[in-house]
């Protein structure tokens, strides 16, 4: 790792976390040493076995290099440059996809923002698919089914989504932490490894009264899922694990009635379909993870809600009161059971 910086002059660290990237790295590099307010950028690579490394000694040489001796997945290929930005004293740590490409105003417009609003933990930005016509993230929603979604998706970018905005959650993609909201409620849980920590982590953000928030002239393009796409399984077994560890570690206890019901059939419906696609091995190592850490998601909540400085009606009130639109079989579902009962369930 280099050292040679000057902590004085670090008022925001850009974190990339790569794993085999090489492909897509010169070109998200090149847009970050672009920006018209320039941050120290570091690269965690998480044991690459492609020439990363070297692309960067060679071309970006003011690129500050951490490595990881394995792949430790998002959460771990980015907290060691959170923790960096902490031992530089930088005010931010921005988080960046090794696949995507910034446009010139990204940073600057986030920092405008958190400058001017004290209370904002975590800055997003309109993150686009890499052709620019549709929209991968307008920050992450939760809903009272316990199923996280980007808001937005798929969407062709119109002006829909151009409204300054508090939202629940940020892609960690591409957004803005605090570093002194990082000291207070902790970084990205690493039992995650992938999909999800984000989340998790802007939840945390609420729970503890900080505000997250959506600046929509703040642009990213990413190539959507290329590492998930890598790997037989991989999005399956992610999301059978860690969405109920999101649930499990903050979703108040005067909400889990309304939550855990539904959330119970989404599950087992995930489940199902990683079944049904061949992915029964995948589905079942999520499920021995799932109860293996269970009792220590348990402790971490214990300490979360303990902390907890917000109500649970404001937390209801900032949760999303339907199904994410992708939801085809839940809704079938929901639609049934209305045909049948003649009650509507959100």
């Amino acid at each position: 790792m280099d050292t040679d910086v000057d902590a004085n002059k670090v008022n925001v660290v850009v974190v990339i976390p790569n794993w085999n990237g090489a492909d897509g790295l010169a070109k998200c590099i090149a847009s970050l040493e672009a920006q018209t307010l320039k941050a120290h950028i570091i690269m965690v690579d998480n044991g690459s076995a492609d020439s990363s490394v070297a692309l960067v000694r060679k071309q970006f040489p003011d690129v500050e290099i951490i490595q990881n001796a394995k792949n430790e997945g998002y959460a771990g290929g980015v907290n060691p440059g959170f923790k960096r930005a902490i031992e530089l004293q930088a005010a931010y740590a921005a988080p960046f996809n090794n696949d995507a490409i910034a446009d010139k105003d990204w940073l600057r417009n986030l920092v405008r923002y958190a400058d001017e609003h004290h209370k904002a933990g975590i800055v997003t930005c309109k993150l686009l698919g890499a052709n620019g016509d549709h929209i991968d993230s307008t920050g992450d929603y939760y809903t009272n089914w316990g199923l996280p979604y980007p808001r937005g998706r798929g969407e062709t970018d119109t002006d829909k989504y151009d409204a300054q905005t508090d939202i629940f959650g940020a892609s960690g993609g591409a957004s803005l932490y605090r570093v002194s909201m990082l000291q207070e409620i902790g970084l990205f849980d690493e039992d995650f490894f992938a999909y999800y920590e984000d989340v998790d982590l802007s939840f945390r953000a609420q729970l503890a009264g900080w505000k997250v928030a959506y600046v929509p002239a703040s642009v990213v393009y990413h190539e959507m899922s290329v590492t998930g796409k890598r790997i037989k399984g991989f999005f399956s077994e992610q999301t059978i694990k860690n969405l109920p560890w999101l649930l499990i570690k903050n979703v108040p206890a005067r909400l889990l009635p309304r939550v855990l019901v539904r959330f119970t059939l989404a599950h087992l419906l995930f489940i199902g379909r990683a079944v049904s696609r061949g992915h029964a091995w995948y589905a079942l190592r999520a499920l021995v993870k799932v109860m293996w850490l269970t009792p220590k998601k348990l402790s971490e909540r214990h300490h979360i809600q303990k902390s907890r400085t917000v109500t649970s009606g404001y937390i209801w009130s900032m949760m999303t009161h339907d199904l994410p639109p992708n939801a085809h079989n839940l809704r079938k579902l929901r639609a049934a059971w209305w045909k049948v009962t003649g009650k509507a369930i959100s």
